[in-house]
Order: C-alpha cells, then sequence, then structure tokens
C-alpha cells in the first residue's frame, strides 16, 4: 500500500464482526487492513500504520492459552483502540484487572458517557443537535468478562449497568478501550465513535478513494509487468471483470483475457458477455467455445464434488493451451478480493469445506505464472465502486453472484443439453420477471434449479409425468449467511404459470423457503 495513505491496522483475536471493523474505517476513505494477533511484530511496525486497533475475541485474557500479543506494541508511540476482548487484553498487559462478569452482557445496553473527551465527541455533538439526552447511547454488548481495575494512566469514560468501565482511556499515550462494539450496526453511534478515533486521535487523512486506488494501482501493474505479456481467465462476472479492465488500462494489448465457455452459462449469456467485453470495454478477448467437451466429460456424472472438480479440471486443460498458443506470458490476473485473503490468514483458519471452491484454483501452481491480484486489498462493494470509476455498466458490475461451475450445481442430477435447455429458459423467466419488479438490485440472488426428480401432472386432458423447478432467491450481503426473500404470491404464481406454460418439459414448480445456515444458497 503507497505510504501517502494514513493507514490503520486491525489485530485480529478471532471476532467474528472483525472485518466489519475494516470496512466502517474504509467507508470513511481511510485504509484498514487487518493482520492475525500471531503476526510477527517486525510486519506489524513494517506496516508503519497511523493507529492500531485491537478486535474482539471469544477468548479470555485471565483463560490459560490465551491469545495474546507483543507488548512491545504498547510502546511505538502509536494509537491504540480496544474493542472488547481487545480493550481487556490491553488492561491484561498494562497492570489493569480483568474478571468474570457477575451476569453475561449480550445485546442491546444503554451507554451512560461519563468523560466525552475526543472519542465520544461525535456523539456528543450529534446528541445536542437531536436534543437527545447527552448522557445515554445505545451499544451492542457482546462478553462474559468485564474490567475490574483500570491500568495505570486510565480513566474511565462511560458505563453501563453491568459494565463499571464499559469505555476507558489514557489521552497521553492514545490509548482507548470500548467493551462493546462500534462496528456493527446495531451500535447506532458507533461510526462517529470509530471517526473519533482514526480522525481525532491517530489524525488520519481522509484519502483512500477509488480513484486514488486505480491511479495507484496503474502505476504498480505497470512498473511490475515492464513489457512482458499478461493473461486473465474471464468468466463475465464482477470481480474478474474489473481486474481484467484495470489491467487492460494499465497494459493494453499486452493483456490477454481469455473467456471459455464451458455451456454451463446462462440464456445466451455467451453472446452477452463477448459484446460486452469487445465493444464496451475494448478488451483483447479470445473465446473458446468448449462445450462439447466439457458436457462429454459430465456425462452420467451426478455427483457435485466429481462435477466440481471435472469442470476445474478441464479449464485448467484448456486455459493452459490457450497460454501455451499466445508466447511466452509471465503473469496471471486474477480477481482475488480481500475477504479471501483474510480468510487464508485468519486467526481462527480457514472454515471447514462445505464444497470445494467455485473459483478455479491452481493456476499459478501448475503453470509457474507470477500473480497480478489487483483487487486483494478490496471488499466486493469496494470492487463494483472501482468499475465504476474505470466505466463498466451498471448492467455488468452488477450482475448477481454466479458459481464457477455455472449451471452444473443447479442441474441436479445428470447434465444433458435438453436439461440444461430446460433450466435456461426457466431461469431466464425467472430474471426476466424479478427484473421487471424492478427487484434485481435489492435481491442477492435469484434462480432456477432443475430438480432430478419428475412428477405427475395434467396438461389439457393428459397426464404428464415431466420435471420439477425449485425458485430460490435470498437476501445477504457477503454470501456467509442468507435469508430467503418474501417474493409476492402474485409474482409467484406469474413465475409458476410462465414456466410450466413456456418450457416444455416442466410440470411442477416451488420456492425454496430455507436460509443459511443450515442450507446453503446453492442446492448443490
Amino acid at each position: 500500500m503507497d505510504k501517502t495513505f494514513d493507514k490503520i491496522l486491525i489485530v485480529d483475536f478471532g471476532s467474528q464482526y472483525t472485518q466489519l471493523i475494516a470496512r466502517r474505517i474504509r467507508e470513511s476513505s481511510v485504509y484498514s487492513e487487518i493482520q492475525p494477533c500471531t503476526v510477527p511484530f517486525r510486519k506489524l511496525t513494517d506496516f508503519k500504520p497511523q493507529g492500531i486497533i485491537l478486535s474482539g475475541g471469544p477468548s479470555s485474557v485471565y483463560e490459560k492459552g490465551a491469545p495474546l500479543i507483543h507488548k512491545g506494541i504498547f510502546n511505538l508511540g502509536i494509537p491504540i483502540l480496544g474493542i472488547c476482548y481487545g480493550m481487556q487484553l490491553m488492561t491484561h498487559l498494562l497492570g489493569g484487572k480483568v474478571g468474570k462478569a457477575q451476569r453475561r452482557e449480550y445485546g442491546p445496553s444503554e451507554l451512560k458517557i461519563d468523560d466525552p473527551g475526543i472519542l465520544f465527541q461525535g456523539i456528543m455533538e450529534h446528541l445536542s443537535r437531536t436534543d437527545g439526552d447527552r448522557k445515554k447511547n445505545t451499544v451492542w454488548m457482546s462478553h462474559g468478562d468485564r474490567i475490574e481495575a483500570l491500568p495505570t494512566g486510565f480513566s474511565p469514560m462511560a458505563h453501563t449497568e453491568n459494565s463499571p468501565y464499559a469505555a476507558m482511556g489514557n489521552p497521553h499515550r492514545g490509548f482507548f478501550g470500548l467493551q462493546f462494539h462500534p462496528e456493527v450496526v446495531h451500535t447506532p453511534m458507533g461510526k462517529e465513535i470509530l471517526n473519533g478515533f482514526i480522525f481525532g486521535v491517530c489524525g488520519c487523512q481522509p484519502k483512500w478513494t477509488m480513484r486514488s486506488f486505480v491511479n495507484q494501482s496503474i502505476e504498480e501493474i505497470r512498473k511490475t509487468v515492464g513489457k512482458e505479456k499478461v493473461i486473465c481467465a474471464i468468466s463475465g462476472g464482477v470481480d474478474s471483470s474489473v481486474a481484467a479492465t484495470l489491467v487492460h488500462k494499465a497494459i493494453g494489448k499486452q493483456l490477454t483475457s481469455v473467456f471459455i465457455n464451458n455451456g454451463l452459462l446462462r440464456f445466451r449469456e455467451s453472446d452477452q458477455v463477448l459484446e460486452t467485453y469487445r465493444k464496451e470495454l475494448n478488451l483483447n478477448i479470445r473465446y473458446v467455445d468448449a462445450t462439447d467437451s466439457f458436457l462429454t466429460k459430465l456425462k452420467n456424472v451426478n455427483d457435485p464434488e466429481r462435477k466440481r472438480k471435472i469442470i476445474g479440471n478441464e479449464f485448467i486443460r484448456i486455459f493452459e493451451k490457450e497460454a501455451r498458443s499466445i508466447g511466452k506470458v509471465k503473469f496471471l490476473v486474477q480477481g482475488t478480493l480481500y475477504p479471501d485473503v483474510i480468510e487464508s490468514v485468519s486467526f481462527k483458519g480457514p472454515s471447514a469445506t462445505i464444497k470445494t471452491h467455485h473459483n478455479v484454483g491452481g493456476l499459478p501452481l501448475k503453470m509457474r505464472l507470477r500473480l497480478i491480484e489487483p483487487l486483494r486489498e478490496l471488499f466486493k462493494d469496494e470492487v463494483r465502486k472501482v468499475g465504476k470509476e474505470l466505466g463498466l455498466s451498471q448492467g455488468l458490475l452488477w450482475r448477481q453472484p454466479f458459481p464457477g461451475p455455472g449451471l452444473a450445481v443447479r442441474v441436479l442430477g445428470p447434465i444433458t443439453k435438453e436439461r440444461l435447455e430446460m433450466l435456461k429458459k426457466a431461469d431466464h423467466i425467472v430474471t426476466e420477471e424479478i427484473e421487471k419488479e424492478g427487484l434485481t438490485r435489492k435481491i442477492w440472488q435469484v434462480f432456477a434449479v432443475l430438480l432430478p426428480i419428475k412428477t405427475v401432472g395434467v396438461m389439457g386432458d393428459e397426464r404428464t409425468y415431466d420435471y420439477v423447478i425449485a425458485i430460490r432467491a435470498v437476501h445477504s450481503t457477503d454470501g456467509m449467511t442468507a435469508d430467503w426473500v418474501r417474493l409476492s404470491y402474485d409474482l409467484l404464481g406469474l413465475l409458476s404459470n410462465r414456466i410450466i406454460n413456456e418450457v416444455k418439459g416442466i410440470n411442477r414448480v416451488v420456492y425454496d423457503i430455507s436460509s443459511k445456515p443450515p442450507s446453503t444458497i446453492e442446492w448443490e
């Protein structure tokens, strides 16, 4: 990251909210980065942060094996904010006392501000403008421990009924602690508190913008690549499209983007994607129609994991072939995002594998190419902002997430051209009607699934025995959790009527009303 940007370092102790801290800070145009608490002390200092935030976590500081951090962090002369476990750890390492709370405190609590100081200045100004009680504010608690004695030099700043020290501070050293979580939406004035730290205490300047990111990235890509050839696999999705466009803007025709049609794309999608890439973005595209190859490999395959592996291996084989035909290629562009990076270094470790990741992996290892990952510092919403800065259309930027294996994991059971065609037509009807209702931007994902069962039906005076289509629509922010969308009965009725009447081979439509967890968004 360019040294001209002020930076906030977040040290992760395993909190489920750590990513939210980073997002909230970036929303204020200040760059933030997450590192696990196990990161070497030298790496923390090399980052040269303007301020450090110690995240929450599920542990208790007085228990054996609790995660700690090098005490030297408190001698760097850098402001530090501890949140929940981070506050307790700061207290513990600086000579205060942490103990088990008389009762655990989870959910909303009334915060009573005793000493506003610079940290709560934004809240006090807001409350004074809105004629609110200057001593009260709602915050989100999630802890079973509390501070019993403050470290030397600290004074209490706020309390709740159950926490005598819900906020503490040592303004002289720039050290502060919060027993609650300012990063979650359940703390309405949390952003103002974080801004009090990053601007008031740390003195950061709001220079982290997508325009500055684009300009800096272009310079770095040009410096890294020189005159070498670069290759990129593009799918029509937001991440690969923005990554390819950004690299193309930097090095032009040195980049060759390969679009492999595996035959598992949505209705007329390959034509639409090609037109967008060539006419709208002016990318140097190599189009490979490998439909027959993929479908042959998938013949009689029912197991979803086998489907994913077959598709991934075949993709790599074809991609390698195209790379060799281009000539001497040294770099590979990938649309890796920051959540992927965080997951790989998380203090908690990568999540258990529920299913093989939908992105194609293994290319750098097999091809020995150097990676260019221009989006690895960004969250999904920031990627869309970069795309907008680069001139990508709204239609491309707001395409719904689509699994790497495509419709292979939405055609349950064996994949044939006939069953794929049924699903494509049904899925097109779903997306078409959702768009007419103006719901496309309001729904995270909506799609059709072809089930591997037949049911009895009646059309005209004849008995039918045809397939079932399931419709899935979910609300989500990051795909980690999701809730089903309450579509109107009229819309559901319209979708069912159109699909059954217009898609030959379908005689029943059902609606999926399960959330994630316990279900996943995709059926396979």
